[in-house]
């Protein structure tokens, strides 16, 4: 989670401008100013229309927030700079007890702020096992309709065939890289894999490449329309490529996408395997509340504005599993605003049972520190697929729920520190399709 402050870019002309070091000390000054409480101080250096949409208390709501996610604020850190469109940005790294995170300035040619945010520290770096002169990556359309989206294809240098694996995100609108802050775990994995003669399809997610047309659906939205029929479309547009094997075509899911894998199954009977990152199998309703509870229990007991937030999310999950909903109750009075259809649609479904009945290798993987997906799924996969010859179980005791390494309890926080998916998972991933034939 982070928080992001409201840009405002009020373009005012003017016929000079402050030296670029005296705005990096105005920028670390606001920065000081806002670190220490201050915050009439910090709308000092806003321009008019700044001050007028972003005032002092909102400033101390953000900030306040931004603290209960980051832990204990500890100090400002390095700076830089750079141009954009006649705006002058500076970043100045804020460092927590539990990350780093900055905080955006940007000035205009006046040289009052005409923005400010709060954005991950640091940028994504290609790790070290993409070999990229391996592999060409092209652009693509998967679906048809008022639903195409554009993705990206992985593609290893050769004749072929070769194997391939769709990708499908986990919740919310996802980009095809499953962009976290400045992660990029299925980038990770798409490139891995290809460097590794593998072929990976990756697209964007429908709800962030459509949202509108979405939003139309109403109560119609359920987890097909979200992911299974774009899933299922991605394996037809491999297999109709000339240079990857028709028969080797598999499907990875990360954390919904793997709740989802035998729907994905049962909808495309042309999969070769599945593989479930971080797979949910209990309700989703129960996760959610899982997660908020872990969150808000980090800073130690909850406050007592903590408790009305739990209150509300247990009523609002109380509603949901309700002999009573009907697709006329409210999205207001359920979880995550999420319509009615969409809980009822997935109401009795439970991922793991509905894998026995799937007759292709599952390869289940889950990291021990995920905390959104914990390792009580995983031991559900592993219960009902025990006495399957084609499915294995992988748990790696350092990973988070993105894969990435960590130490400790992991938080919200840690996926916007940069890092990569562990070169393990993707080494996996790629001895497991090796030997499903």
């Amino acid at each position: 989670m982070w928080f992001v402050v409201l840009l405002l870019i009020c373009g005012q002309d003017a016929s000079s401008a402050a030296a670029p070091d005296k705005r990096i000390a105005a920028a670390t000054e606001l920065t000081a100013n806002l670190t220490a409480g201050k915050f009439d101080e910090v709308t000092s250096q806003f321009n008019l229309t700044m001050r007028l949409l972003l005032p002092a208390v909102q400033i101390r709501a953000v900030w306040e927030g931004t603290a209960n996610a980051y832990g204990k604020f500890q100090k400002i850190g390095g700076t830089r700079a750079t141009e954009a469109d006649g705006y002058f940005i500076v970043f100045v790294t804020l460092e927590f007890a539990r990350g780093k995170l900055d905080a955006k300035v940007v000035y205009d040619k006046n040289d009052r702020v005409s923005g400010l945010f709060f954005v991950p520290h640091g940028k994504y770096q290609r790790p070290e096992y993409v070999r990229a002169d391996s592999f060409d990556e092209m652009e693509v359309k998967v679906g048809q309709s008022l639903f195409t989206l554009p993705g990206t294809l992985s593609l290893p240098k050769g004749e072929g065939p070769f194997p391939a694996v769709v990708l499908v995100h986990g919740s919310g609108p996802n980009d095809r890289d499953e962009s976290f802050g400045p992660n990029k775990p299925f980038k990770d994995i798409a490139q891995g894999l290809a460097s590794r003669g593998i072929a990976v399809l990756r697209y964007e997610k429908r709800t962030r490449q459509h949202p509108l047309n979405m939003l139309l659906l109403g109560n119609k939205l359920t987890v097909k329309e979200e992911t299974i029929d774009d899933a299922a479309a991605a394996v037809d547009l491999l297999r109709a490529h000339d240079k990857l094997h028709k028969k080797r075509i598999f499907v990875l899911g990360h954390s919904l996408g793997g709740m989802l894998l035998p729907r994905i199954a049962e909808a495309n009977k042309n999969i070769a395997g599945f593989i479930s990152l971080a797979g949910a199998t209990r309700p989703l309703e129960d996760i959610i509340l899982e997660q908020t509870n872990y969150l808000l229990s980090l800073d130690g007991p909850p406050t007592a504005e903590m408790k009305k937030e739990i209150e509300k999310i247990e009523r609002q999950i109380a509603t949901a599993k309700s002999a009573d909903l009907t697709l006329q109750t409210p999205s207001s009075d359920l979880p995550l605003g999420i319509p009615a259809g969409y809980w009822l649609d997935l109401r009795n479904y439970d991922p793991a049972a509905a894998a026995k009945k799937i007759d292709k290798p599952f390869l289940i993987l889950q990291g021990e520190r995920d905390y959104q997906v914990t390792m009580s799924d995983f031991a559900r996969w592993r219960d009902a697929l025990a006495d399957r010859a084609d499915a294995e179980f992988i748990s790696y005791q350092a990973l988070n729920h993105l894969f990435l390494a960590g130490e400790g309890k992991s938080s919200a926080v840690e996926y916007l520190t940069p890092g990569n998916v562990a070169p393990q998972v993707v080494a996996d991933i790629a001895k497991w399709i090796d030997e499903t034939r």
